[in-house]
């Protein structure tokens, strides 16, 4: 087993080129934020050219070699051995859901199923017998369902235990390329590639909805309070934000990131029980049924169709993009957090559990929206249309009943959701750049901190710098992608050499000599044996 740690002028260079590279980002962006937005729109549209129909193919052939795994006997295979995990079942879960819920899906659950059911979605423009409301929900299904999730931990997940738990190796992106690379990944210059452009995207994709998070509350303290939504304001409230997530990645996954996961999923679900109890629950219920019903049957066509225009670079493919980008580090994350589990425990808690819970997420917000819409026309979506993303969330709270209570919980909500994706990817970069298991409490300060202050310059520059981060996101999931792309074969070999370590199949099969890298001691026995 290699038990090497990372060099130390490896992970500086590491941290030097990712902490440089937003660097840069930033300066260029206070310099002429114009023209640098010019040149970010012009590398969006050619990565959507050439990288989406890629993206839409692995997203889906992903989830199916996942599922196929998981579902098979492969299912049983004990991550990181047969040992106990680490953490209760509910902590564990609670952690995983907030991971990725809060890195937008508390902005798009109340926007987004508005959005489709303003302006119907290509794929159902045309189709008979399917309502708005319907539509509307289905396509939101597709953004933050099975594939959404399978793309964040499951087969990368899978390799990402192994190469650490298994051989070794320091827990860092590059170990996706084990089983193509074998050791020699630990030092070789593809592996800082793949280091430093997982680390930026991650920090974009949660750049952004810290800095969405402070225009949202801005909005709202301004719409509720009188309070002027300016820099002053937002830039409050964006400290404590850091605050809170800088403590809670300080303190580690066993205290602040379980305790503050936990707490907020507690807190959703008392949510989520208020507005059916209370609320329009009748219309909900029978909205996500329906919507739910109508991605599973379209879902291969949602999956796989290209309409003409920009509708599906704005939508499908920007998620897609966020999502890929997010890939690598959450499959260090959910590695960290998944050992002692089955990899069939694995496949349904982030390829079903979580894509049924984020959707009845988004059918409670997003479906209570539509319901006060068809109630009252223009009341959900005159806000939206004038406030965007911000105004969503606060015009749907302020119809349901109890507001007086439900407003300010759902304010609290958002923060706590925000802030559990800030110290998740704090540690999960810190884990990045140090190859540790449990990288030292300074470095994730230092990544929390970092993050905010990103996002505090970028808010200074108005709508159009938190915008044009979004942008860029897309562009960062480009390389990325490249990095995931071998998992849909490495990530079968991984299970099959796994399984037959914990004596799940019969013998070793051999699909190429670069299994041989795999395992060297495996391969002396074999030629051993011959031998004699």
């Amino acid at each position: 087993m290699n038990s090497s740690k990372p060099r130390t002028n490896d992970k500086r260079l590491v941290a030097g080129l990712s902490g440089g590279f937003l660097l840069i980002f930033v300066i260029l962006a206070l310099f002429d934020l114009e023209q640098m937005t010019q040149w970010i729109n012009t590398g969006f549209a050619w990565v959507i050219d050439v990288f989406g129909p890629m993206w839409q193919l692995w997203m889906l052939a992903n989830l199916v070699i996942a599922l196929l795994l998981g579902f098979t006997r492969y299912g049983d295979i004990r991550l990181g051995g047969h040992i106990t995990p680490d953490a209760a079942t509910f902590k564990w879960l609670a952690v995983i859901m907030c991971t990725l819920l809060a890195g937008g899906g508390v902005f798009w659950s109340a926007a987004e199923p508005m959005y489709h059911y303003l302006s119907t979605p290509p794929t159902f423009a045309e189709a008979e017998g399917v309502s708005k409301i319907s539509a509307g929900l289905a396509q939101s299904f597709l953004h933050w369902g099975f594939m959404a999730w399978a793309a964040l931990g499951t087969l990368s997940a899978l390799i990402v235990v192994y190469a650490h738990y298994h051989k070794g190796l320091s827990m860092r992106p590059r170990v996706l390329l084990y089983p193509i690379f074998g050791e020699k990944i630990e030092t070789h210059w593809i592996g800082t590639v793949a280091d430093v452009v997982s680390i930026v995207a991650v920090a974009a994709g949660t750049i952004g909805p810290i800095g969405f998070l402070a225009t949202q509350l801005g909005f709202s303290f301004e719409a509720l309070l009188g309070w002027q939504n300016n820099y002053s304001l937002q830039l409050m409230i964006l400290g404590g934000l850091v605050l809170i997530y800088t403590i809670s990645a300080s303190t580690g996954i066993d205290k602040g990131i379980q305790w503050l996961s936990s707490a907020n999923v507690v807190l959703a679900l008392v949510l989520i029980a208020m507005i059916l109890l209370f609320g329009p629950g009748g219309f909900i219920v029978d909205s996500f049924m329906n919507g739910m019903g109508l991605y599973l049957k379209d879902f291969m066509p949602l999956a796989l169709v290209r309409p003409e225009g920009d509708w599906m670079a704005w939508w499908t493919l920007f998620f897609w993009g966020w999502f890929i980008g997010y890939g690598p580090m959450m499959a260090l994350f959910i590695a960290r957090i998944s050992r002692g589990r089955t990899l069939r425990e694995l496949v349904v808690a982030v390829a079903i559990m979580a894509p049924l819970v984020t959707n009845f997420w988004f059918a409670v917000l997003g479906g209570a929206g539509i319901f006060y819409e068809e109630t009252t026309a223009g009341v959900i979506s005159a806000p939206l249309e004038a406030g965007g993303l911000p105004a969503a969330l606060l015009g749907i709270t302020q119809q349901l009943p109890f507001a007086e209570f439900m407003v300010p919980a759902f304010l609290v909500l958002t923060i706590v959701f925000v802030a559990t994706t800030g110290d998740s990817m704090a540690y999960a970069i810190a884990m990045a750049i140090s190859g540790d298991h449990t990288p030292r409490t300074r470095d994730r300060i230092f990544w929390a901190l970092t993050m905010g202050l990103v996002a505090a310059v970028l808010l200074r520059m108005g709508e159009g710098g938190i915008n044009a981060l979004q942008s860029f996101i897309v562009i960062t999931a480009a390389p990325v992608s490249l990095l995931l792309l071998p998992v849909l074969w490495t990530g079968p070999r991984i299970a099959h050499i796994m399984a037959y370590e914990q004596g799940i199949v019969p013998h070793k099969e051999r699909h190429s000599d670069e299994e041989d890298t795999l395992d060297p001691v495996g391969r002396l026995k074999e030629e051993e044996e011959a031998t004699k």
